[in-house]
Formats: structure tokens, sequence, C-alpha cells
């Protein structure tokens, strides 16, 4: 098995999500309530991790949402977890773990598009700068300049998260 380059060991990823969340809470200080809509695996452990720092810092109202995008192909059916009324007229953050083309993250904001919201961010952990798509995230806790040919993988693992560039 190939060996990575640690980016960021299980400590500095606990700090990167600690900060987010503080900066979270500051874009949403008149809500009462937000939505941590996270795409399927890591982007879903992600928004549950941020989602545990928000609850300890903030007295918001934190509801999680799964969302299920096929990454091979983002024009099919993209679920959620929750109803459409459920995140209506709220402060939605959609959370992923790497950023990386920017496919995944434009198809899962244009599917929360659909129902009026009062505020919609992008939060990831790792941005790698090679975008196809005029995404952005508002809220990340790296950014790294990475070759085409490079990929970043996150691995959620009690104790030990890490993030390394293959």
């Amino acid at each position: 098995m190939k060996k990575g380059v640690l980016i960021l060991n299980h400590e500095q990823i606990q700090h990167k999500i600690k900060r987010i969340a503080y900066q979270v809470y500051e874009s949403n200080l008149k809500e009462k309530e937000i939505v941590l809509a996270g795409i399927s695996k890591n982007g879903y452990e992600f928004a549950q991790r941020l989602k545990s720092w928000l609850e300890e810092i903030s007295p918001l109202k934190i509801s999680l949402c799964e969302v299920n995008i096929d990454k091979k192909d983002p024009l099919g059916k993209i679920t959620t977890s929750l109803e459409k009324a459920d995140y209506q007229d709220k402060s939605v953050i959609l959370t992923d773990d790497v950023l990386n083309s920017g496919t995944t993250l434009i198809y899962g904001v244009k599917h929360f598009l659909e129902v009026p919201l009062k505020q919609f961010k992008t939060a990831v952990l790792v941005d790698r700068n090679h975008k196809k798509y005029p995404v952005k995230a508002d809220f990340k806790g790296i950014s790294l300049s990475t070759s085409i040919h490079e990929t970043v993988t996150l691995t959620f693992e009690e104790g030990n998260n890490k993030a390394e560039l293959f």
C-alpha cells in the first residue's frame, strides 16, 4: 500500500474543526437554528464533528442532514435525510471533507437552491485549489496547492483522524 504524506494529524484536524465551528457560529449569531448538511461519508462525518463543537460553544439548535450524491454521476438524483420543508428558510452549511474540482459541492449547492433559504454557506477541511466550477468554501481548514495527479484522503477514526496527500 502506498504511503501518503501527512498533511494534518489528529490534533490539527480537531483544531481546524473547532476554529470552523467558531466561524460558523459568528456568521449565524442572529439565528436560532442552523442545518449542517454533510455530503455522504466523510462530509457527513465532518458535519457531525462540527455539530459537537457548535453545541459546546453556542446556544444554536443544530440539525444534521446527510446529502447523498453519486460522485461519478452528480447530475443524478440527490437525496437528503431531511425533507425540504425541514431546511426551508433556514441557514444551511453544506460540508465536505475535501474540495477537489468542485463538482460534488456545486451539484450539492444546486440541490439546496430548489427551496428558499435564509443563508447558504459551504465548509471543507481541505481546499485543493483545483476547481472546474466557480465554487468556493466559505469556511476551510487548510488550502493546498497540489498537482492535478495528487489526491488528498481524509480518514476519520476515533482518536486517529488524519489527512494525507498521495
